[in-house]
């Protein structure tokens, strides 16, 4: 591992995967051997291939390494399905970009679940990339998006597409996140409703514990001011129980088994609720490594993330006892 100084975050998008990064920055320069065979020795481990599978697929998205994987092994599974992947992430941002190609690009997105679901059935990729496509359907015209949940208190959504997901992985990680994400852009009462069914199901030790601190996140981002009751949010209920829950989950984890940005989530939560022996721990494990998110999220300005990152640090390391937001 490259050695970095504390003040210098690395901002990878495998993060702590060493055998990922290696697959990346192959496929940043044009190869794919490499993300051939890490995709082809993670068949079995389901959660961790959606993980890679999503990391890849943002890198291949910027560039036609796939063609050129195409063209010299068409019926690779793995390419199948992180074609898929970048069909999705296409869909998404021409949606987000307002462009004339946007539902033909849903579309074929859509088309290309559905054809790598039939491939693989035993895939949970393809039904997580639908839930992400999810966000996509404001007005709940398509009839998945509109199933029944099994908590009669939660409304009609996308539930069946998660089940589809879970019956295959159950606690995959970008599953929940991405009900979470469509919820949070529908109707985001039910966002905490979605969260705490998830928690009361979660595995000890299970990276599912973060998606709290995600809401918490999101309750500061939407207060209308930046009072001093507000800046200490992480100090009061529920946010300070939700940070030393994550905590405990996170050290009874296997080691690696949490990505960098729900790492990320903790250190911050840890620091903003003046935990700072416990944010050290965070912080050593990331090492070098971070995730612009929360720290963009929640500073004054996005400008402003690697500073509020790097203050954080400092004052956890420092052993200060009260921190900001």
């Amino acid at each position: 591992m490259i050695a970095v100084s504390p003040a210098q975050p690395a901002y990878h998008p495998a993060g702590l995967d060493d055998a990922l990064r290696t697959a990346v920055d192959d496929l940043r320069a044009g190869r794919w051997l490499s993300t051939q065979r890490l995709l082809a020795t993670t068949a079995q481990n389901l959660g961790l291939r959606t993980s890679r599978t999503q990391v890849l697929a943002l890198v291949a998205a910027r560039s036609t390494v796939l063609t050129d994987w195409g063209r010299e092994d068409p019926d690779d599974p793995g390419l199948a399905i992180l074609r898929t992947r970048v069909a999705v992430e296409h869909a998404l941002a021409a949606a987000e970009a307002g462009s004339p190609a946007a539902g033909h690009l849903e579309r074929a997105a859509r088309e290309s679940c559905r054809a790598a679901a039939e491939a693989v059935p035993s895939d949970p990729v393809p039904w997580v990339c639908l839930l992400a496509l999810a966000v996509l359907d404001r007005s709940k015209s398509r009839p998945e998006h509109r199933w029944h949940s099994s908590d009669p208190m939660l409304p009609l959504g996308p539930w069946g597409l998660l089940d589809e997901a879970l019956t295959r992985d159950p606690g995959n990680r970008e599953a929940h996140h991405r009900v979470l994400r469509y919820w949070l852009q529908a109707y985001r009462p039910v966002a905490a409703d979605f969260v705490h069914l998830a928690m009361s199901k979660a595995s000890a030790g299970s990276p599912l514990a973060a998606l709290p601190l995600y809401l918490s996140v999101e309750h500061y981002r939407n207060e209308p001011g930046r009072n001093a009751a507000v800046l200490r949010q992480w100090l009061r209920e529920p946010h300070f129980s939700r940070a030393q829950r994550a905590y405990e989950s996170w050290s009874a984890s296997e080691p690696g088994s949490w990505p960098v940005v729900d790492l990320s989530y903790l250190t911050h939560a840890l620091w903003a609720s003046a935990r700072m022996a416990a944010a050290v721990e965070v912080f050593t494990t990331l090492g070098q490594f971070a995730s612009r998110a929360p720290w963009g999220l929640v500073a004054d300005s996005p400008e402003q993330a690697e500073s509020l990152l790097l203050t954080a640090r400092q004052q956890a390391l420092a052993g200060r006892a009260t921190a900001l937001a």
